[in-house]
This record gives structure tokens, sequence and C-alpha cells, in this order.
């Protein structure tokens, strides 16, 4: 189960100075790095091959421990470019092999480095397949993720940190990873390698995006379609939000329980659609858009966490590979006759995209952002845009 660590003179090579413990008492052991302590959250694992730094940097994994199934992390360093959010919420990482040096071109600072700068506790060495397996056979369990330089641990504490945590249900993470002050983003659009990040400099619509731990990629996707964005609090009042005067109204991502975040999001997002707004949600923004047209969601056992996931597009008939980060899912059966579901798993059959009949109204459960992962699904923010430009003729005619 347990990579044993690489051999060295040091009298200290076979001291393990990382630990993992599960509610279950079960214990992984390995290589500490990044930083020095503790940290407890909910244990989920992410298949991607790439965008290590956009995931870890990604808020929706506010409250968990990221284990990466790809076995060489950290190879490309990390940049000053790739942040998904100004502050990293993830608890902490794991990975099987050992960090290289960093072989790119944009790498400023080693991940170790990196880790250490944001508070992030980690561990390498550790047998991440087994982890997997684990996790795949018993859900996502409660976990505590520990670094110390002289391989001493309590356990008893660490295991009791780790059971007495509530865990994700009902927990609304949105209103801790929020901003705490509504701003305009700043327009920059995509990254390109000739170019980097150029700024947008043409607002043929304003979206008000309200942030539920939005990531800035979705942001500067908007950028790229010529759109001003505001971005709001989650808690933003529907009046407030109308009086910016918007277009559209973007739903973003975020972490925790989706029903414990609608105890105050389903009014404000019931107000917005009332006005015949364009809607447009993603991954926790679907859940909140289901929840308040009266549809249920519940927790997982696994997941979805990945650059690979296929979904079918029920609308168009074709498939798509999707990025996605979500541990909640809409229940198919709690939805109303009035929303038509539109896309689905491949790997579950769970509900992947809604929308409202006869309202400028969708959302869908994976990242159509592609930062990281495939761009098949970018058509869906101009699909967007297109129902921004059929309003504002009604409201022209």
């Amino acid at each position: 189960m347990i990579k044993k660590a690489k051999k060295s003179n040091s009298k200290n090579s076979q001291i393990s100075t990382g630990l993992l413990v599960l509610e279950n008492k079960k214990i992984f052991r390995g290589t500490g790095i990044g930083y020095q302590g503790e940290a407890t959250g909910e244990v989920c694992f992410n298949t991607s091959l790439t965008g290590y730094q956009e995931i870890i940097s990604d808020p929706s994994y506010a409250g968990q421990i990221i284990n990466f199934t790809f076995p060489h992390i950290g190879n490309v360093g990390t940049n000053k470019e790739d942040y998904e959010s100004d502050k990293i919420w993830t608890k902490g990482v794991i990975f099987n092999s050992e960090i290289t040096s960093p072989s790119n071109y944009r790498s400023f600072l080693h991940l170790d480095a990196w880790l250490k700068k944001n508070k992030i506790v980690g561990i390498t060495g550790l047998d991440t397949r087994s982890l997997t397996n684990f996790i795949r056979d018993k859900g996502a369990p409660k976990g505590t993720i520990a670094y110390s330089k002289t391989g001493k641990f309590n356990i008893s504490k660490l295991t009791n940190s780790t059971i007495k945590w509530s865990g994700l249900k009902n927990l609304d993470l949105a209103e801790k990873v929020t901003t705490p002050k509504n701003y305009i983003w700043k327009g920059l659009k995509t990254w390109k390698k000739e170019t980097g990040y150029k700024k947008n400099n043409k607002n043929s619509f304003h979206v008000v995006a309200i942030d539920y731990g939005v990531k800035k990629n979705i942001l500067r996707y908007f950028s790229d379609f010529n759109c001003k964005v505001t971005v709001v609090s989650c808690k933003t009042p529907a009046d407030k939000i109308l009086s910016l005067k918007p277009n559209g109204i973007f739903l973003s991502n975020g972490p925790g329980d989706p029903a414990a975040t609608g105890k105050y999001a389903i009014k404000i997002v019931k107000d917005l659609i009332n006005k015949n707004l364009p809607v447009f949600g993603i991954c926790l923004g679907h859940q909140i858009l289901a929840l308040t047209v009266g549809g249920k969601t519940k927790k997982m056992k696994l997941g979805h966490r990945g650059a690979n996931h296929p979904v079918k597009n029920l609308i168009h008939d074709n498939v798509e590979i999707t990025s996605q980060n979500h541990g909640f899912e809409v229940m198919k059966q709690s939805l109303p006759k009035n929303i038509e579901i539109t896309h689905q798993s491949l790997f579950d059959n769970s509900i992947e995209g809604i929308k409202i009949k006869n309202k400028p109204v969708f959302s869908v459960q994976y990242h159509p952002e592609s930062n990281p992962g495939p761009q098949d699904s970018v058509y869906l923010f101009q699909e967007f845009i297109n129902n921004m430009k059929k309003n504002a003729k009604k409201k022209r005619s």
C-alpha cells in the first residue's frame, strides 16, 4: 500500500514525515511536502493529467483534500498566471511520486515552495492508486492530512479531528469563499501563448456574476465574448443586482452543499428568473438553479473530478468530453415538468444540464470554460450571449 521513500544517506530517510488519517482509522504514510501542519477535509481524487495549479487554486475544492491519480505532479512548476482564485481554499494535496525540478519556460516557483507559500499541507510517496480504490469502494471519506519534519504525530488527536469534523453535507462554504466586496472584472481574456492575457475593450453586454466561488477563467471567457462582468457576493439581494442593469445573470461554481447555500440563494435567483433575464449556471450554480425551480440535490458517493468525463448532449445528440469538479448532484425525479434535461453523464447517467422551458435560463454541471480540460463545451457561452441578444431585441420592440 505504501510506496517506499527514495533511499538517501540521511538517517531520517526512512521516517514518514507525511500522514493521512481517515475516519475509519485507516492510515496512509508518505513524505511531507508543502506547509508543515495539519488540515481536515473530505478526501477525493482527481483524474486530470494536467492543470494541477488550476485545480488546487479552484475555490470549489474548499474543504477538500485532493488525491491526484496521475503520478507526475509538479513537473512544470507553478507560474503567476494560472490561478483560478486569489486565495487558495484547498485543504491538502496527495501525490504519488516525488516532485522533480520544474521544466517549463513559464515556471517561476517549485510546486513545493508554492504549497508552502499558500499554506497547503501535502504528502508525496503515497500509494495513490490504493487510496483511489478505497474511495471508489467506500465513498469519499473524511480525513486529516499532516506534515511534520520530525515524523512524530499524535495519531489519536488526528483521528479525533477527523471524526469530529462535520463533513461537507449541510455545509455552506460559498459564504466563505465569495468575494467580500463587489467588483468589476478587469476584463482580461483567456491566455494565449503568443500574447498572454489581453484586455477586452468591448462591452457589448453586461453580465452580473453571483460569486459562489467563481473561477477566474470563467470571467476570462466572458471577456472573450466582449462582456463587462460585475462580480457580486453570493448574498447580494436581487434588487441590488437588478439596479446594476444587467443583460444577463451568471450563477458561478463553488464548494459545499447546495442545499445549505440554497437557504439564501433560492430566493435571490427566483426573483431574478421572474424578471425574465437570461440566466446561465455552472456547477454549484447549476445545482442552485435546480433547487430554485423546486428540484432537490443529494451527495454523491464519489463525485466527478477530472478533465475526461463524457457527457451526452441530449439536444444535439452528440458527446462532449468535459472538465468536472463536484460532489453533489441534482435528483432527476425531483425536477418539475417545466424543466428539460439537456445533458447526461455517460459514466453514471446523472444530470449534467437543465433548462427551463420557454425561458432563457439554463445550466450545466460541468465546466465549459475548459481550464484545465477540453474545449468541447465553450459553445455554451455563445448560447448565453445569444439569449442576451434575443432578450435585448424584445425590450427594444
